[in-house]
């Protein structure tokens, strides 16, 4: 505990810290985020402050390979304020995004975002980011499947992959009964392996199963859940997964943690500035957090829940290039908030 005191001290006096998580009383590894503040900072509390340093990125013109769902200014709207701030933790500082020094550090690696399409707005960001870090370094994007994309990097033999999958388990199609969630099945994993560090996220799909045809299936048979008790079996079938099946000293594992939708009142059509202030728990995020502490093996929790909840501008809205009759208040304007994500990401990579 000294050493920890003295080393604590040393990186404050350089503002800012990696903290050593500990997970029912073990120390699983490096992160960057806690439960418990006086250990070290916690980047998820904190507000968004303009900074005219910001975006790190014109998604328009630097980055012609971001689908048109996720750009807003390209897709006619007109006010620029949301790209304009910064996620500023309570008492630490977030080390900027240096594109360059992830592809050394992933030299020759690969990266994979596994999840729908808010880890597809996520690694749209990563993708974006690093080509602007190096813009004259060649770059190819290929769909090798229906699920996954990749982006690569030739000068750097670095692979940036997004595997479609919104569950993280099993999912089959039956032509009577639909689509059904096999809740303790995970055959599929094994494309998650080979690869240097995953990022995981699944929530979204969940909420949404009320407007499909969609059964949940435990033992092979079909079975009534709330949806947020499939949830906690589903995540806790790809816990006990990825800790049989995942070596964590050759592979880096992350959660993207759950981002806040704005559907609720009037929405998010006209929001130009961030909310301020608390807000209340928001669903699904102690499911989460539980199944990962409970883990034996170190998973790192990009917390962004709170950052997304205060974010009310930040969705495209009406300009998602779907006309003026669509609303997306889930999804994120690129350049804009996953772009935060990515720093928190940014932090656990390169601090490992």
């Amino acid at each position: 505990m000294a050493f920890y005191s003295w080393l604590c001290s040393i990186a404050n006096a350089f503002g800012f810290l990696w903290v050593v998580t500990l997970s029912l009383n073990q120390v699983h590894g490096v992160i960057i985020q806690s439960n418990q503040p006086e250990k070290g900072c916690d980047f998820s509390v904190g507000s968004w402050v303009l900074d005219s340093h910001q975006p790190l990125y014109d998604a328009s013109r630097g980055c012609p390979f971001i689908v048109q769902g996720f750009n807003c200014l390209g897709n006619g709207r007109p006010d620029q304020d949301y790209i304009k701030y910064r996620w500023k933790p309570s008492h630490c500082n977030l080390p900027r995004f240096d594109g360059k020094k992830i592809l050394e550090r992933y030299r020759g690696k690969k990266i994979m975002f596994v999840g729908d399409s808010l880890s597809n707005n996520m690694w749209q960001s990563f993708t974006c980011l690093l080509h602007t870090a190096v813009p004259n370094s060649d770059y190819t994007l290929t769909s090798q499947t229906k699920q996954l994309s990749v982006f690569f990097f030739p000068e750097y033999q670095t692979s940036i992959m997004w595997l479609k999958d919104g569950f993280l388990v099993d999912v089959v199609h039956d032509k009577e009964k639909g689509r059904i969630v096999k809740l303790d099945s995970v055959r599929s994993g094994d494309q998650w392996k080979g690869v240097d560090a995953l990022i995981f996220n699944t929530y979204h799909w969940w909420t949404h199963i009320g407007d499909t045809q969609t059964h949940f299936e435990l033992g092979n048979e079909i079975v009534n859940l709330d949806q947020l008790e499939a949830y906690r079996i589903g995540l806790t079938t790809w816990a006990k997964w990825i800790d049989s099946n995942i070596d964590p000293s050759k592979t880096s594992v992350l959660f993207q943690g759950i981002a806040a939708t704005h559907y609720e009142g009037n929405g998010c059509a006209g929001q130009t500035n961030p909310m301020q202030g608390s807000q209340p728990p928001y669903p699904g995020v102690d499911i989460v957090k539980n199944i990962l502490h409970s883990m034996k093996n170190p998973i790192h929790l990009l917390d962004i829940t709170l950052l997304t909840q205060l974010r009310i501008d930040g969705h495209p809205s009406v300009y998602s290039g779907r006309g003026d009759s669509y609303v997306d208040c889930s999804h994120w304007c690129l350049a804009g908030v996953p772009d935060t994500w990515n720093e928190f990401l940014y932090a656990a990579l390169i601090g490992r």
